[in-house]
């Protein structure tokens, strides 16, 4: 796998918000240096991961994936949306208060707000892409947007996606290549937990657009997945993937060997290099097949707000 040979460090980052169902979601653009070919280019929706709970537009798995996508030609979204939590008495900037619980479908909601308020200003379309959770909550905002009739999306990429309410069955080979900290803290039991804690209830569990595997997958758009190697989550990537190309969806596939969960987490890895250049090729094929060629869009419009 060749490296990269893009110059992130001539991106430009910019906060802004947009406006959700349940108030102001924080979102960060990030756009190509001056130069670079963007002919045709979809624009990204990225979504972090962080078990539902945790996370946030600064950290690795958002900030340098984009960047790294943006270098390559791509202007990309990142979005923080609303985390699980439970009802709490906190501080905020209103003073001291009791805090609402945070649960499904609040983060999906986030999504969908921010891929439709994208899609309006971007003309060749746009890309849903998510990792670990945030794969959950991007496949979740697809069958949203399908049974809503909104814009196709030009196709949707997941790193290491849990797509179903319980974890599938682990195969004996599998689970026998599991190392590290993650094989006592990625059990099922502790998975299905955290999912419990998203979903809010055993009933939300069931509902589609909290976890899309094992339901109706019609008008799925192309998608691409990575999974790690050693990750107990590959029992539910490898059969999402088997479930979309059951429902007719066009799907490339890929477990990249050796490899840990949230590997685009650590961008000095080998891992995030690979995993990233099977993003870049697959989105620019995606494209391909996609736009028409366009000039480059000139900065104005949503460029507004703290550069960073």
């Amino acid at each position: 796998m060749k490296s990269l040979d893009h110059d992130s460090t001539m991106v430009d980052a910019v906060d802004s918000l947009i406006q959700g169902p349940h108030g102001h979601i924080p979102v960060r653009w990030y756009f190509p240096p001056d130069g670079t070919m963007q002919i045709g280019s979809a624009t990204i929706v990225w979504i972090h991961g962080g078990g539902f709970f945790k996370g946030g537009l600064d950290q690795p798995e958002s900030n340098d994936v984009a960047r790294t996508l943006a270098a390559a030609g791509f202007t990309v979204v990142t979005v923080a949306y609303r985390l699980a939590t439970v009802s709490r008495f906190r501080w905020s900037e209103r003073g001291w208060g009791w805090h609402p619980a945070v649960h499904y479908p609040l983060p999906v909601d986030d999504v969908v707000a921010v891929v439709r308020e994208v899609q309006r200003g971007a003309p060749n379309g746009v890309i849903l892409g998510g990792a670990s959770a945030g794969a959950c909550l991007s496949a979740g905002a697809v069958l949203r947007l399908v049974d809503d009739g909104a814009d196709a999306l030009v196709g949707v990429f997941f790193a290491y996606g849990f797509f179903h309410a319980l974890l599938p069955k682990r195969s004996p080979d599998l689970r026998s290549r599991l190392r590290g900290r993650r094989r006592f803290l990625h059990t099922p039991m502790l998975l299905n937990l955290t999912n419990l804690h998203y979903s809010g209830t055993r009933t939300a569990l069931t509902e589609r657009y909290a976890f899309a595997g094992g339901h109706a997958l019609h008008e799925f758009p192309s998608t691409l997945m990575i999974d790690a190697d050693r990750d107990s989550m590959r029992s539910s990537g490898g059969q999402f993937a088997q479930e979309l190309s059951t429902a007719g969806a066009m799907v490339d596939y890929h477990v990249l060997p050796g490899t840990f969960h949230a590997f685009l987490n650590r961008p000095h890895d080998q891992s995030f290099t690979e995993g990233v250049r099977l993003i870049i090729d697959w989105a620019r094929q995606a494209d391909s097949k996609n736009a028409r060629p366009t000039a480059p869009e000139k900065r104005s419009g949503k460029r507004t707000g703290q550069s960073r």
